[in-house]
């Protein structure tokens, strides 16, 4: 039997409540683990790889880490319609930056893009972004913006679905300055606990690391417990 739950949407005999009515026609909603951290020499982001349609896993093997620049980066959650425009719209104006000003954006110039854009549109898109990014001028840094397009600098940010599950791991686990290791460990750690209890979010670890060489791209399986293969560029 199926029951109605409310005004729209199902409840099905396994008790998921499935309501695809509230979805724009054609988005697709991130079930999402997401997060970015400062360590020693740059930043660590991460981030899973499911995509949900409601109640349905539309992709297994989503990339939700997006380059913006040369060593900014962003994980996106949210509608992923959303969050890739926007990230289009960010990309193209600091790629402009550093044609008319003849030096490289900051990531600070980027994290006030991503929230003049989310903050002015915020009643038509469904967008939360972790920015983060290495600069000649500040080093690493860490942005959340969150719904709404409010900014907030940190020294590391958790995201998505999969975030509710794991504040109380990554506040217990964090230390400043960790090394390149600790911090990839951390993430990674992080990642795959709020795997093993977020049912939106699911599939393999990607991170990417930031630093004054450039971005290193790692990728970690769950068909060996998320130990491997590790860096893939």
């Amino acid at each position: 039997m199926v029951a109605t739950h409310g005004t729209s949407g199902m409840l099905g005999e396994d008790g998921i409540h499935i309501d695809m009515n509230h979805l724009k026609s054609g988005e697709v909603n991130l079930g999402t683990s997401i997060m970015a951290i400062n360590f020693k020499d740059g930043v660590i982001l991460g981030a899973d790889s499911r995509t949900t349609t409601g109640a349905y896993i539309a992709n297994r093997v989503t990339d939700k880490l997006t380059q913006v620049h040369d060593t900014i980066w962003c994980c996106r959650s949210g509608s992923a319609a959303d969050t890739q425009a926007v990230a289009d719209i960010v990309s193209y104006h600091l790629n402009m930056y550093g044609v008319t000003n003849t030096e490289a954006p900051t990531t600070q110039v980027a994290a006030s893009l991503f929230q003049e854009l989310c903050y002015e549109n915020k009643d038509a898109l469904s967008a939360g972004i972790i920015l983060a990014g290495w600069d000649a001028r500040h080093g690493g840094q860490v942005y959340s913006i969150p719904l709404g397009g409010s900014l907030h600098k940190q020294s590391f940010a958790i995201g998505g679905s999969g975030s509710t599950y794991i504040y109380g791991y990554t506040d217990a686990h964090w230390r400043e300055q960790m090394t390149e290791e600790e911090g990839i460990d951390f993430v990674r750690s992080a990642l795959q606990e709020a795997i093993k209890w977020d049912g939106s979010s699911g599939g393999v670890i990607r991170l990417v690391v930031l630093t004054k060489a450039g971005a290193v791209r790692h990728l970690y399986l769950p068909d060996n417990g998320y130990t491997g293969p590790g860096v893939t560029n």
